[in-house]
């Protein structure tokens, strides 16, 4: 099957690692203020094919991702889930689970060719949502989420990430915030 029916997502097709423990991450801390750490991580595209959903035809990638902080073994972060293509409505979409209780379906307008795309999903969309278990949901409320992907050249890519959370008991909204440059290794 031709990666060109992929469209912007036909380059992530393969394994990639990070750059050693330099990727960044902002996140709450058990006192639920900030920490700040630097991770690896290992990413995996798979293609599917066509995913046909009665008129409307979707080309996907199965996606996984690991992340370990700097110096630990035991990963502190997991996603799996599926990038799709929609060329008839120019849309890209990122639908994944957190095995903490999270699941987001985001979605934004790109074109074919693009080498930078991004996608959001927000709490109560019906298309683009976010939908977390009770106690996520009642602590840490994740409001939007959003992700840009920009191809560097043709081995390497980076990701910039923006999870805002209300935090319970806090008035501002926490920015969660994680960014990766990824190089190809398969």
């Amino acid at each position: 099957m031709s990666s060109d029916l992929y469209g912007p997502l036909a380059f992530l097709i393969g394994k990639w690692d990070s750059v050693e423990d330099n990727g960044e991450n902002r996140a709450p801390d058990p006192d639920r203020k900030v920490e700040n750490t630097k991770f690896r991580q290992e990413m995996e595209f798979i293609p599917i094919g066509d995913v046909n959903n009665h008129e409307q035809k979707l080309y996907g990638l199965r996606y996984s991702t690991v992340a370990w902080e700097e110096g630990d073994d035991e990963p502190f972060h997991e996603e799996v889930g599926y990038w799709l293509w929609d060329a008839e409505n120019q849309q890209v979409m990122k639908s994944f689970i957190v095995p903490r209780g999270i699941s987001v379906n985001a979605g934004g307008t790109t074109t074919f060719d693009s080498r930078k795309f991004k996608v959001q999903a927000a709490v109560g969309s019906e298309t683009y949502g976010v939908c977390s278990n009770k106690f996520l949901n009642e602590e840490f409320k994740t409001m939007n989420y959003e992700i840009e992907i920009g191809r560097l050249d043709e081995n390497t890519f980076s990701y910039d990430e923006d999870t805002q959370i209300k935090i319970k008991g806090q008035t501002e909204i926490f920015h969660h915030t994680e960014k990766n440059v990824m190089k190809r290794v398969l």
